[in-house]
């Protein structure tokens, strides 16, 4: 998998050296209202974020079915393996123009370390294609 190296923050190097890769897994964002809910699904879940309406869960398509809050849109996550500096400018425009540009959705998770894009699954070999691409012209 990866390795953590130091925070890449030249916009060209971090777009070469995203290296994306597929993970495994169909995920599906829900929002949750109930704090009894979110309480007993977040330690299942890979992401999430308060909004107003409620709170915004990324869980597995597993827990979805299960609670019974599968969404239309089942994602696939593509992890950027470049170890981008949290102050870094342009890897998220570049990636979201790449998919753009070939009518794919994504939506970003920005972690500590790494950056993570979800794509409808029937798509996601193919953004990921896309991505690699993108890398390999800004070497």
């Amino acid at each position: 998998m990866t390795k953590t190296s130091a925070p890449v923050k030249d916009t060209r190097a971090m777009i070469a050296g995203m290296d994306p890769i597929a993970m495994p897994g169909v995920w599906h964002f829900v929002t949750v209202a109930d704090e009894g809910t979110v309480a007993r699904l977040l330690p299942d879940a890979l992401a999430m974020m308060r909004e107003p309406e409620g709170v915004s869960l990324l869980v597995s398509q597993y827990v979805a079915a299960r609670e019974g809050l599968l969404s239309d849109l089942a994602m696939a996550q593509i992890l950027l393996q470049v170890t981008s500096a949290l102050d870094g400018v342009g890897l998220t425009a570049a990636v979201s123009g790449a998919l753009t540009d070939a009518n794919i959705p994504c939506n970003v998770i920005a972690g500590a370390l790494h950056d993570h894009i979800f794509a409808p699954v029937d798509v996601h070999a193919r953004a990921v294609d896309i991505l690699r691409a993108t890398a390999a012209s800004a070497r």
